[in-house]
């Protein structure tokens, strides 16, 4: 039994007491019908005398042993009148006495009156008992859902194969007395309280009902302050309403409705059950109950005078809304322990509205006709004649059906439902002319309600009228001549005629049948005396609806048909049958493990739980998952005019509800949540007597009074902690009470008070006091439950929890890691019913479970197998509808429930997890169990169990592939993250370029082998790294890099050595880019002339190389890669390599004087991104350390990798500005302010364009004048003799020559 929330102890106490009260009543268990005299007994028909109906007693041999009829055949009955109402809880059935018949199948229908029966219903189906396989064993029912009948009736629908139908019975159970009212919807019982107005904190009222009204007022009460309760009946469903207050100003809405039941005008008792304690309800109909809480914000009742029974009180005021009174009868009618039918009956209450009280039911004289699919009912009619008129009425779920159809004298007549509206066709074929007539009304018309039909058709006139709707009746004035034939078939046609109907058949119910104004005589046909039928139950209809109660959770939308229901789960967030599964993830965790990037993504923690989808931010960090929400709280709010007696509460609402958030902050590993108070003459927390002035309150609505950057417990700010606050004598900034403005600010983190939902500010009202609040949005790292884990290291270890509650929906899913080649993953047991899920072999996992209906087995076969060490995902769900069992998000199996049959899963044991009593123990790793929506603690319980270890390692060989680039998955205890040092990439997978925008003059230098640095120009970025022997005398390079420019010449890269080796990648003067090789042995450097386009058109351009020996491949963009090959004369080692240059060349030693001449000046300007050379990234290494040149290297992506082919998507786009990847300072829209006049905008941006291209002019013109080719190389020449013990390097920045500083500076300035 569930609580409603924020129900107290009281509330379940009194719950408690209720349940217990109707538990406890004394066993209902008598024998009935062996009592019972012969003539008790009825049935359909008699082998013989000795066969009578009257020898079907249980164990008796009477007669010939039991009950058969004459023909074997699904008509036959059983029938037993029990005298009077009684309770019935179970049946049992035998065969007939020694002999080879019985009766292997059989269904239960009751009555009260031995007419309009009602088949017994359990499991949201027509129950189909199991009966007999022999004649001498008796086999008895407990009846699930206990009946109040008068007459039973067994219906054989399967019986022995050796003999016929035979059959002895016993019923069960008790007697039964209620007192009876019966409403005739003029009169009304008004219920007097004996004090004017009732405060009433807590009410119990049970009734019960029967009718075949679909609209009525059962009950109702009112009082003058707006309180109201009604329970009445709208469209045979049954509606609550009750309202405990609502105030004038409308902030507070007390108005509840709920709604229950349906097809409750079936004239069938119906029991309501309405409990309620201050704003908790309980509201039972035919034992399912709903439990809500009223709306609003008050828990009294306060109702004047009375509570009026069967409709509206008579108060002289019109009846609201025009609503019904109630026809029918009810029973038993109870008002917080006051029998309101033994006071009617005893003339306590007013009862004048009635004319005529009776205290026994009236009957209705409906004789319902149930069809299936493969019924039909002939009815006689008049033959000859010139005018049709029939009318009926019909219920139905399917939108298509044949609901009438005749064979006139010279053409057809069909009425039919076509996609739920009625639809009549009259042909008349005649030899000088051809007649037809098609009418069409009404809509929705299988809403399973009753609705009436009426045709009339004569000469040159038809008329179509729909539930008695004169007004809206559709007419036909067209040319026609009738002349009937005599003959209806209804419900079905399946003759072969030259006009058949469009439908052949019907499922549903029909009564009220007239035809050429004629009611039929129904009881007539049953005797086989009028008309003719075929698989129709008279005076019966078993309609269901299976939408109620409604399985379709989350809010999915239940459609139905005759025999079955389908769920829509569109714009749910969840899926399956009955939209059980979600379709998000649980945290931003899971979905960094997926390989996602930072983004806005929806969340489900508790998956199939009650918990909503939401968005939510995910930030991947590299070696952290951060998930954010925001509040709508702006930031530096405003807060004046609060006083300590009237503090002004800022309340503090989120994206996601409190629930929702609650769910991120309890598996979360941390959390945080900024909090600043900025004040002027406003204290925060000092008081003198020890009340903060202010205070925020959290998760729990508790209040909390530490601040930021403190802790519980601890009445400080962060700088009372630090011991720095401007004022020492207190422990916050704010609490000086200064007239500057101070501030107090820091992290909460204690994440079992997070979120702040409100902060109340209790010190502005003094003159010149004001503050400005800012609270952060909710951040926390991690999902615990995602890396929940147990190590199972024998195989007869496991763990155990409490059971599995998954009556009707149950979903399981799991990670898990073997290398064994089988095991049981889990088990829970009930008494027949179980639920399994098991590595049956290595390559085959199973889903085994049974609800009664005899054990059922789900198998995916996977190609690989799954004893690999790497993690696998397995997902299992069972519902009313199927059960699914899916591997890996690849491997799926399903099977759908049976039509008929149990539906609830009813275990009692204890859950286990690894292993069970002597079944094969599962040796590995189980992680993030959940069992819906509920993740299980196996890292807690494997802390206390033998044999099983918290956690699991080895994430790497599941998660190691998200790692791209050559970075490295490194093992975490609860995960595991990508190590991206050596490569020239960053983010969480390794997959982010990691690039720099250089300006004219700007290089990087990477060193491979240690120099003395004295000193670095300011343009240079300059790392060193030791390269072991081998990696010094290269035979092969790896070159992989991407840039993008709008001008050349420029050198890209240049690895210089200390020998006359080099290599270059440089682009030309017409942007084509060149690559050249010298490796000793040629007189000039060898040349690859790349590509003739030009490279220089501002687009990224992408370059991999690579060399083994003398053979060289290149490939540029996506093009295809080209095989080149160095002279025979060449040397094919890269001797004694020392330094890498980026962007432009300042060397000591040899240097190609082609490269400086042409290509050095002024230097590379664009941007590079994710240089590699052999394993290292000089230009990352340059960005990620400390001495970065004065803004000359900024860290961008602008050089990214182009667009490969075929395009990428917009989540792995290279393009895409990433958040976290801009570092460009302006922001467009902030450019324009919102209220600029669009003309003047357009002015502006002319003139600002007139100014750049005189700017560009201006900047050729000096670019020109102060052109020196060759500078560098002189400059180096004449520095490199002055000293031996400095190093090049100091040389270069050291010289003393005036013009190439000038040059430097002047490059600097434009």
């Amino acid at each position: 039994f569930k609580c409603p929330r924020g129900s107290s102890l009281t509330d379940l106490t009194w719950f408690l007491t209720r349940k217990q009260l109707s538990t406890t009543s004394k066993k209902c268990d008598e024998a009935l019908a062996s009592p019972l005299a012969h003539t008790a007994f009825t049935s359909s028909s008699v082998f013989s005398s000795g066969y009578a109906p009257g020898y079907a007693k249980l164990n008796r041999r009477g007669g010939a042993g039991g009950w058969s009829p004459l023909d074997s055949d699904h008509y036959q009955w059983l029938q037993v009148d029990l005298g009077s109402r009684k309770q019935v809880s179970a049946i049992a059935t035998q065969g007939r006495y020694s002999s080879s018949d019985w009766t292997t199948r059989y269904r239960l229908l009751y009555s009260d009156t031995g007419r309009n029966w009602k088949p017994y219903h359990q499991d949201g189906n027509i129950w189909a008992f199991s009966g007999n396989s022999n004649s001498e064993s008796a086999v008895r029912h407990e009846l699930q859902q206990g009946i109040v009948a008068r007459f039973l009736r067994l219906v054989p629908l399967d019986w022995s194969e050796e003999g016929r139908i035979g059959l002895r019975i016993e019923v069960y159970g008790c007697s039964y007395w209620a007192g009876v009212i019966n409403f005739d919807g003029q009169g009304v019982i008004s219920y007097r309280f004996k004090v004017k107005k009732m405060k009433i904190i807590k009410d119990v009222i049970a009734l019960r009902f029967k009718t075949s009204e679909s609209e009525g007022v059962i009950l109702h009460g009112e009082g003058q302050q707006g309180d109201y309760i009604t329970l009445e009946l709208s469209k045979a469903k049954l509606l609550l309403q009750i309202n405990l207050g609502s105030n004038q100003y409308g902030s507070i809405l007390g108005h509840t409705s709920v709604t229950t039941g349906s097809l409750l005008d079936d004239s069938h008792w119906h029991s309501v059950v309405i409990e309620r304690y201050r704003r908790n309800v309980n509201f039972t109909l035919d034992r399912h109950t709903q439990h809500f809480r009223t709306n609003g914000e008050f828990d009294h009742l306060d109702l004047d005078y009375e509570l009026s029974f069967g409709g509206m009180p008579y108060s002289g005021k019109p009846v609201g809304g025009g609503r019904k009174n109630f026809k029918g009868c009810m029973e038993s009618i109870n008002y917080n322990g006051d029998n309101i039918t033994d006071l009617a009956r005893r003339k306590k209450l007013d009862t004048s509205s009635f004319r005529n009280l009776s205290f026994s039911c009236v009957e209705t004289h409906t004789f319902p006709v149930f069809f299936n699919a493969t019924s039909f009912l002939q009815l006689p009619g008049r033959a000859n004649h010139n005018t049709i008129s029939v009318s009926f009425q019909f219920r139905t779920w399917n939108p298509d059906g044949l609901l009438l159809f005749s064979n006139l004298d010279d053409g057809t007549l069909e009425i039919s439902l076509e996609e739920s509206k009625v639809v009549v066709h009259i042909n008349v074929t005649r030899t000088t002319s051809n007649n037809r007539v098609d009418l069409s009304s009404g809509s929705g018309l299988n809403d399973g309600q009753w609705h009436a039909i009426r045709l009339v058709a004569k000469e040159n006139f038809a008329m179509l009228t729909i539930d008695g709707e004169e007004a809206s009746a559709v007419r036909s004035t067209s040319p026609l001549t009738i002349t009937t034939g005599g003959t209806y078939h209804l419900g079905g046609y399946f003759l072969q005629t030259l006009f058949p109907p469009s439908q052949r058949s019907f499922q549903g119910c029909m009564q009220a049948i007239l035809v050429d104004d004629q009611p039929a005589d129904m009881h007539a046909v049953e005797k086989g005396t009028v008309g003719a039928f075929e698989n129709v139950s008279l005076d019966m209809c078993a309609i269901i609806d299976r939408c109620m109660p409604n399985h379709c959770e989350h809010g999915g939308r239940c459609k139905q048909t005759w025999d079955g229901f389908s769920c829509t789960c569109d714009g749910t967030g969840y899926t399956g049958a009955t939209c059980h599964t979600s379709i998000y993830e649980p945290s931003c965790e899971a979905y960094k493990h997926l390989g996602r990037s930072s983004e806005t993504y929806w969340i489900d923690p508790d998956g199939s739980g009650p918990l909503g989808p939401f968005k939510v931010n995910c930030n991947m960090t590299e070696d952290k998952v951060w998930t954010t929400v925001m509040n709508n709280l702006p930031p530096r709010t405003t807060v004046t005019g609060s006083s300590r007696e009237r503090r002004t509460v800022l309340q503090v609402n989120y994206s996601a509800s409190m629930d929702q958030v609650t769910a991120i902050t309890t598996s979360a590993e941390k959390c945080e949540q900024q909090i600043a108070y900025s004040c002027r003459m406003s204290r925060l927390l000092n008081t003198p007597d020890g009340t903060p002035y202010t205070w925020w309150v959290g998760r729990g609505s508790e209040k909390h009074f530490y601040w930021g950057g403190s802790l519980p417990g601890i009445q400080k700010c962060a700088c009372g902690i630090d011991r720095n606050c401007t004022d020492p004598k207190y422990d916050c900034n704010c609490d000086a009470d200064n007239k500057q403005w101070r501030e107090d600010s820091g992290l909460l983190v204690n994440k079992e008070h997070l979120p702040v939902s409100q902060v109340a500010v209790g010190d502005t009202n003094r003159p010149g006091s004001e503050a400005k609040l800012t609270v952060g949005p909710l951040r926390c790292q991690g999902d615990n439950n995602y890396w929940n884990a147990a190590s199972f290291t024998t195989p007869s270890s496991y763990l155990h929890f409490a059971t599995f509650q998954g009556e009707t929906s149950a979903d399981i899913s799991f990670y898990f890691k073997t290398s064994a080649p089988y095991g049981v993953f889990l088990e829970n047991l009930g008494n027949t019913d179980f639920i399994r899920l098991e590595l049956k072999s290595p390559k085959v996992v199973s889903f085994s479970f049974d609800v009664g209906n005899g054990p059922v087995e789900l198998t995916v076969h996977s190609d690989t197998p799954l004893n690999d060490d790497q993690w696998h995902r397995v997902m299992a769900e069972r519902n009313v509808k199927e059960a699914v069992l899916q591997l890996d998000q690849t491997y799926r199996a399903s099977q759908l429930a049976p039509a008929q049959g149990h539906t609830r899963l009813e275990l009692f044991s204890q859950l286990y997890v690894g292993a069970a009593g002597g079944q094969r123990g599962f040796l590995g790793c189980i992680r993030a169990l959940r069992m819906n929506g509920i993740t299980l603690d196996l890292d807690e319980r494997a802390k206390v169990t033998p044999g099983v270890k918290p956690g699991c390692q080895g994430h790497c060989t599941s998660f190691g592939m998200y790692c791209r680039n050559g970075g490295k998955c490194v093992e975490k205890y609860n995960g595991y993250l990508c190590d991206c040092t050596a490569t020239a990439y960053d983010g969480p997978f390794c997959t982010r370029d990691v690039g720099g925008f250089f300006e004219a003059g700007t290089l990087v230098k990477y060193n491979f082998m240690p120099e003395a640095v004295a000193g670095a120009s300011r343009d240079t970025k300059i790392v060193t790294h030791q390269l072991t022997p081998h990696e010094v005398n290269l035979t092969k390079e790896e070159v992989a890099f991407s840039f993008s420019t709008s001008s050349a010449p420029a050198i890209l890269m240049y690895v210089s050595s200390k020998t006359q080796d080099y290599l270059a990648v440089v682009l030309r003067q017409n942007g084509s880019l060149q690559v050249r090789y010298n490796l000793g042995g040629l007189r000039e450097a060898f040349a690859i002339d790349v590509d003739q386009r030009n490279l220089a058109n501002g687009q990224p351009h992408s370059i991999n190389m690579s060399r083994v020996d003398r053979s060289i491949t290149i490939q540029l963009d996506h093009y295809p890669p080209v095989s080149y090959t160095l002279p025979d004369a060449s040397d094919t080692q890269f001797n004694l390599v020392k330094t890498l240059f980026l962007g432009k060349v300042f060397e000591t030693g040899h240097i190609d004087p082609v490269l400086i001449e042409r290509y050095n000046t002024p230097g590379f300007v664009g941007c590079l991104s994710r240089v590699q050379f052999n394993g290292v990234a000089p230009l990352k290494s340059a960005l990620r350390t400390a001495a970065q040149a004065q803004g000359k290297l900024v860290e961008s992506n602008c050089g990214a990798s182009p667009l490969t082919i075929p395009p990428m998507s917009a989540a792995t786009d290279p393009w895409r500005l990433d958040k976290t990847d801009a570092e460009f300072p302006f922001n467009e829209e902030r450019v324009i302010p919102d209220g600029v006049n669009r003309d003047s905008a357009i002015i502006g941006g002319i003139i600002a364009v007139v100014i750049f291209t005189i700017l560009c002019t201006l900047v050729f013109l000096i670019r020109y004048m102060f052109r020196h080719k060759g500078t560098y190389h002189t400059n180096e020449a004449k520095g490199s003799g002055e000293s031996a013990g400095e190093s090049a390097d100091t040389a270069i920045i050291g010289t003393d020559n005036p013009e190439t500083i000038d040059e430097s500076k002047k490059e600097w300035f434009i």
